[in-house]
């Protein structure tokens, strides 16, 4: 018997290091090839691979180094751990954590207030680039309301450049700013609705960066205290872009002082045409719209996903598309917003950027399935 007993524990001392091997294995619940950013808490990722924050990400079976970043969401310590994620169709991934130094690479997004242009705060990734308007902005003759599109066609970080050439409603090479906001929610944004009419609000008056990049860039614009139709409203945005992506997650926190709930829109700007390439899916709750070609730069698409939200469109308008929905107070309000830019070779038609908005949509639904084990 002891003999037994002696061989049992020697064998188990052999095999255990094969099962005690720590992984991520990651499932892709849909029919469609996904690149996206997955989230693990710093806590149990640390406690899990035993380390802080120096460490690599690699595929078991290959050995090929996946980027991530150290999310800290405005905190001084690490929140999660995101790891930018390319899978396949109903496919399988198994990543391991190595203790050495990751390899350093470029930043794919990035954001920053801009107060050499009135007070813009401007952000974008490797695909896209979007602003909103500031205080310095208001009441002037360039004042605009909604968020503004950037169209890009390159991978390369453009805002500084764009801003110190003030050159950017020209296409160098780069792409251009050449969509128009004005008096219009522009490519996504929010506002108040009473008595069926919007009721735009102040701009921004204070920001705050909670990450920058290198893989997601979050960023917090806080709306002061103001009375519209009689009701007290306040609200924050945050606001955040992932590497690789069309679209910003938004997250409004919104407070009316004399109500629950309050009646809002999100908008896309609608343009001078008479048979718009525009699409509402109830069931999905996403709007997506194609735009004419304007003065040759090119079309732009732009789009809006909800969430769990009631939704109703409404398309009598005569300058934007509505989705009218209700807000609650202390309850975020989640929402999508995204553009495309046909001149980037990528989303070239109506066709494509709906089925993109169908594909970020069921990304929504059904996020990418993590275990660590």
């Amino acid at each position: 018997m002891k003999n037994f007993i002696c061989y049992m524990t020697l064998t188990g001392l052999f095999i255990s290091p094969a099962f005690a091997q720590r992984s991520i294995s990651i499932v892709n619940p849909s029919d469609e090839n996904r690149l996206e950013l997955i989230s693990i808490p710093f806590k149990k990722f640390s406690k899990l691979f035993a380390v802080d924050t120096v460490f690599t990400i690699k595929e078991k079976s290959s050995g090929q180094v996946y980027l991530h970043q150290v999310e800290k969401l405005g905190q001084n310590t690490p929140q999660n751990i995101l790891i930018q994620v390319p899978i396949s169709s109903n496919g399988k991934l198994d990543l391991i954590v190595a203790k050495e130094k990751a390899p350093s690479f470029p930043h794919k997004t990035y954001a920053r207030y801009v107060p050499e242009r009135k007070d813009d705060y401007a952000w974008e990734n490797d695909v896209v680039a979007f602003r909103m308007y500031g205080k310095a902005l208001e009441g002037t003759s360039e004042d605009a309301q909604g968020m503004d599109y950037w169209a890009k066609r390159t991978e390369n970080l453009v805002i500084n450049s764009w801003y110190k050439g003030n050159d950017y409603h020209k296409d160098n090479g780069e792409g251009l700013d050449y969509y128009a906001v004005g008096q219009t929610l522009g490519a996504g944004d929010m506002a108040l609705y009473n008595n069926n009419k919007i009721q735009f609000t102040k701009h921004y008056r204070k920001h705050e960066v909670l990450d920058n990049g290198p893989l997601r860039t979050t960023f917090k614009l806080t709306f002061d205290p103001q009375i519209i139709e009689g009701q007290e409203v306040s609200f924050t945005k945050t606001i955040s872009i992932d590497a690789g992506q069309n679209f910003n997650k938004i997250v409004v926190d919104f407070k009316n002082a004399h109500g629950k709930k309050t009646p809002i829109v999100v908008g896309l700007a609608k343009r001078d045409e008479s048979n718009p390439e525009v699409e509402f899916d109830k069931e999905e709750k996403t709007l997506a719209y194609w735009e004419p070609n304007i003065k040759d730069f090119g079309h732009t698409g732009t789009a809006i996903i909800l969430t769990n939200q009631k939704a109703t469109y409404i398309d009598t308008d005569p300058k934007q598309f509505l989705v009218k929905t209700e807000i609650s107070n202390n309850k975020p309000f989640v929402y999508y917003n995204g553009g495309a830019w046909n001149k980037a070779g990528k989303i070239t038609s109506f066709e494509d950027w709906e089925n993109a908005v169908e594909d970020y949509a069921e990304q929504i639904r059904k996020p990418l399935k993590v275990k660590l084990k």
